[in-house]
């Protein structure tokens, strides 16, 4: 099964045996709501990882791990962030590409889960990591996270003034 999409719909497209795909009409259909889009962006972003090289998904994981505490690091995937940011023994978070081969996509996905509850703006900005990737850039799965993110900002209600001062 993939995932294909037009300009900023999100359809799931079966595979037969003979791997053409079945019409978007026979196929099902993903939900078009908010929390649907929030759910495919972890899954989408995994699958850019898996896909990636392995310099360009330390880059993935050290944007991703930017707006989390150590703390937070140590509950999500078991850990294996926390791991690696105590690993790293500098002040600024390095992935290197062997830790990076290390961690699955099921982390990855674990992690752009809480990235997204803590900093929608960190997981948006994943698409300057993507786009400067000549490697990514025929990925359908890139394709499609770029288009979910960009439908995402546009849904998103913008932040006027300081919305998050208490006392104003």
């Amino acid at each position: 099964m993939f995932i294909a999409r037009s300009h900023f719909d999100v359809t799931i497209v079966t595979m037969n045996p003979d791997h053409h795909p079945t019409p978007p009409e026979t196929g099902p259909q993903a939900p078009a709501s908010a929390q649907a889009q929030l759910d495919l962006v972890p899954e989408l972003v995994a699958k850019v990882y898996e896909e990636a090289p392995p310099v360009v998904r330390g880059r993935l994981i050290e944007h991703l791990l930017k707006p989390l505490s150590l703390l937070s690091l140590v509950a999500v995937a078991n850990g294996v962030f926390a791991n690696i940011a105590l690993g790293s023994g500098s002040p600024v978070l390095q992935v290197n590409p062997e830790d990076a081969q290390r961690i699955g996509t099921r982390d990855v996905a674990a992690l752009v889960s809480h990235v997204q509850q803590v900093s929608v703006q960190v997981v948006d900005g994943l698409s300057q990591i993507l786009t400067s990737s000549p490697v990514l850039a025929g990925s359908t799965a890139t394709a499609m996270l770029l288009a979910l993110l960009a439908k995402q900002a546009v849904q998103r209600t913008p932040i006027v003034g300081n919305d998050f001062d208490p006392i104003s």
